[in-house]
């Protein structure tokens, strides 16, 4: 095998190379929402659960209990604990990547926001 032979096999196997780290890429970005997804419709899922037993296990309320039950519903630090809650679900709370899955450990930016 000559010289110039060996060179062109080289930089064929790095174009190669470099168009499976692309597909690899994108591959891992589509896992991510993916994952994202799921999570989010779990969450929601379990939500719609708890409204069913609860609306199961209630006798039609009447106006008065329904705006008792609002009422007691919006307490105040309820959006906290509401953060807090997704926080450790694995999602952001920052303004820099809110709402998306946390694939690493913490997040500073959202652990700063926690403590304010």
């Amino acid at each position: 095998m000559e010289k110039k032979d060996l060179f062109t096999q080289m930089h064929q196997l790095e174009e190669q190379a470099g168009g499976i780290h692309q597909v690899i890429g994108s591959l891992k970005q589509e896992v991510v929402q993916l994952l994202e997804e799921n999570k989010r419709l779990s969450i929601e899922n379990q939500q719609l659960r708890k409204l069913l037993r609860r609306e199961a296990s209630e006798d039609e309320p009447s106006q008065e209990q329904t705006e008792k039950t609002a009422k007691e519903t919006t307490a105040v630090g309820e959006g906290y604990d509401n953060l807090a809650r997704l926080y450790l679900e694995g999602f952001h709370i920052c303004n820099v990547h809110y709402g998306h899955l946390r694939t690493e450990k913490d997040c500073l930016f959202c652990l700063s926001f926690l403590n304010k």
